[in-house]
This record gives C-alpha cells, structure tokens and sequence, in this order.
C-alpha cells in the first residue's frame, strides 16, 4: 500500500509543479511512443513531449482516458498517423484546430511513398471464420499499412513538419528548432548508413513476422519477409492459417519467424515447434528505449539489431 501512495505523491507533486512552471500545458502530445521519439528531438530544449499510449499498451485496440483528452485539449501541438492507425484518437483530434496538428498520413509528401497494405489478404482470410474476417478488414480500415514511422523517409518529413508548425507557435525559438532540425537529419543520414550496412547481408534470408506493420523498414533496407501471422494483432490466426505458415517456413526454408512484445502469442511458439526455424521479436513501438534527442535513431538501431540477431542466428 506504502507503494502505491509514495507513487501516487509523486505524481501530485510533478502535476503541481507543472501547474506553477505552466508546462502542464505546454507540451507536444504524441498519440504513440515512436511518433514521440521523432517529436521529443526537435521540441528538445524548447517544450516537453508526451506520449498517449503507455508502454505496453497497443495502438490497435486502446481507449482515451478523461485524462488524456485533457492533454490532447491542452496540447500545444498533437502529432499522430491518422485515423486509419489511431482509431482512439479520431473524436478528440477532430475537435483539435489543424493548426495544432500534424497528421503524418496527409503530409504533403507522404502519398506517393503509402504502402499497400497486406497484399496477401486472400489467403489471411482462408484461416479465418467468417466472424472475424469483418474485424479484420476494419483493421484495414483503408488500402493502405499505416505503420509509417518504421519509414526513414516518412519520419525525416513529419520532423519537418512539426518542425514548421513549432516554429509558427513558438517563433521566439526559431534558432534552436531549426538546429533541432539539423541535428535530426544529419543523425538520421548517418543512422540510415548503418542500418543499411548491418542489414545488408542479410537480403534473401526469408522469416515470418507476427503482424503486417513493417513494410516500411523492409522495403526501405531490402529485407525479405515472406508473409504474416495475421493483419490485425488482436485476432488470432485459425488453424487452417498457422497449417499454412508451418508449411511456408518448411518450404520456402525460413530461418526466423518474429513476435512481438506487445502480443506473446503462443502461436508464434507453437509454428516453429519441431522446424529449425529461429524465434526472434520484433519492437515496432520501440518500449525500451527512452524519449529525447537521439530516441528516433536508437529506435531504428534497436529494430535493425532485432532483425540481425535473429536471421544471423547470434
């Protein structure tokens, strides 16, 4: 009991605080953990970000708490994908004015580079009743994977982007967002050149993953995935479906299939019981490592090494 009111002090005493500084209400607010870290280095040094979902916690099935649309309301800027990734947050961002929002999945840019999203639908849904085959199309919600912060590319715009709108809010810090900016690019040109070069080797070595979310970071470093698990985490696959990826990983001699930590499904185990096939996890939301200035590239960092240990078989 001591625990939870030591904690529970803790907690009024950072509110007041924030309450008497004013940075309760001064803050970047991002709706998921990966949106923070590209957040957090360019607001660094000028205001706080914070971020919705807690660790743990998934994008695909989580509800706002009073709380957090309190934040949300007092944001200085919001920053999240879009609807079609964070169902959770549609109602609220609808009453939040474009100009405290940066929604990646309509930046300018974005567009051209939206991966379609799982093109093996036909055969997902084979293992599939039919009860659950409507949720998982509305998990699809559009034609498009939405998990864009797994791209370089797509995160180097949304860096700008809040970049801009911080600047209209808050031109007094100017100079130091724009070397916020800087600082960002250039770590993230260099991260890129490693990652490249760790994941080079390992083009043509085939794995499974527990859900479509990685298109992104596969096609930007060439990675060679051969399918899925399932398109929405919070469905299991029948067992029509895992028949299937068993005999895939035989077949097409897989060297991995990946969880994740956010969902420790037992069918990832249960698949490669009996095959050579390696076990590996993947992070898309990047839990352990912490917010700030060079969160964003230690995440793709993590991510690469994930994938490397796995298919190196380390």
């Amino acid at each position: 009991m001591l625990h939870k009111n030591t904690l529970l002090c803790a907690t009024l005493s950072t509110a007041l605080l924030g309450a008497v500084t004013g940075t309760a209400n001064a803050a970047v607010v991002a709706s998921i953990k990966p949106l923070g870290f590209i957040a957090s280095a360019i607001a660094d040094g000028v205001t706080t970000t914070e971020v919705l979902l807690p660790d743990g916690a998934s994008e695909h099935d989580y509800a706002l708490r009073p709380s957090d649309v309190k934040r949300l309301k007092n944001a200085d800027l919001v920053f999240w994908v879009g609807p079609e990734m964070e169902a959770f947050m549609d109602k609220s961002a609808q009453q939040i004015p474009a100009a405290k929002q940066v929604q990646m999945a309509t930046l300018p840019n974005v567009e051209p580079l939206l991966i379609k999203g799982s093109d093996d639908d036909d055969h997902d849904h084979a293992g599939h009743d039919h009860g659950d085959e409507n949720s998982d199309e509305h998990h699809h919600h559009g034609d498009y994977n939405m998990h864009l912060w797994l791209s370089p590319e797509i995160a180097r715009m949304s860096a700008v982007a809040i970049h801009d709108k911080l600047v209209e809010l808050m031109p007094q810090s100017r100079a130091r967002l724009d070397a916020n900016l800087q600082a960002f690019e250039a770590q993230l040109a260099q991260t890129d050149k490693q990652v490249g070069s760790e994941l080079a080797p390992l083009k043509g070595k085939g794995y499974f993953v527990f859900h479509d979310a990685y298109g992104y970071f596969e096609k930007h470093y060439g990675l060679t995935s051969l399918g899925h698990f399932t398109v929405n985490p919070e469905i299991q696959p029948g067992a029509q479906r895992l028949h299937q990826i068993r005999t895939q990983l035989v077949e097409q001699k897989a060297v991995c299939v990946f969880a994740e930590p956010q969902f420790r499904p037992a069918v990832v185990e249960a698949v490669a019981r009996g095959t050579s096939v390696r076990m590996g996890t993947l992070d898309p939301l990047g839990t352990p490592v912490q917010l700030g200035k060079e969160s964003y590239t230690q995440f793709l960092t993590l991510l690469s090494n994930q994938y490397a240990s796995c298919l190196k078989g380390e």
